[in-house]
C-alpha cells in the first residue's frame, strides 16, 4: 500500500466550497479499484491548513491506473479551483510500524 499526502493552505473563507468539492471528488476515488481509502483533515491550530490522505494500492495503480481513467477526469474538475493551493503533495510507503485503536 501507498499513501498520498497533499497538503493544502485554504482561507477560513473558502473552506466550506473546498471541503465540498473533496467531498464530490470522493466520489470518483470510490470509483476506482486503485484508491483503497481517503481521508480530508483540517488543522485545529491553523484552519488554513488541510491534509488530504488518500490511500492506493500501488504507485503505478494511482499513477496510470486512476489518473488514466474516467473517475480522475470527474475528480479533476471537482478540485480544479483548489490545485494552485496545493503546498505539498507526496507518495509515502506505510512500513512496518504503525497500530490502530478503536472506540473512546
Amino acid at each position: 500500500m501507498l499513501v498520498e499526502y497533499i497538503r493544502y493552505t485554504i482561507p477560513s473563507a473558502e473552506s466550506a466550497p473546498f471541503e465540498q468539492a473533496y467531498a464530490l471528488a470522493g466520489q470518483s476515488l470510490d470509483a476506482s479499484p486503485h484508491c483503497l481509502g481517503y481521508e480530508l483533515s483540517r488543522c485545529e491550530e491553523a484552519p488554513d491548513s488541510y491534509i488530504l490522505r488518500i490511500e492506493w494500492d500501488s504507485l503505478d495503480g494511482h499513477m496510470q491506473g486512476f489518473r488514466g481513467s474516467e473517475a480522475f477526469r470527474s475528480f479533476f474538475a471537482a478540485i480544479k479551483p483548489y490545485v494552485s493551493r496545493i503546498e505539498e503533495m507526496r507518495h509515502y510507503r506505510v512500513t512496518g510500524v504503525r497500530a490502530t485503536r478503536t472506540g473512546g
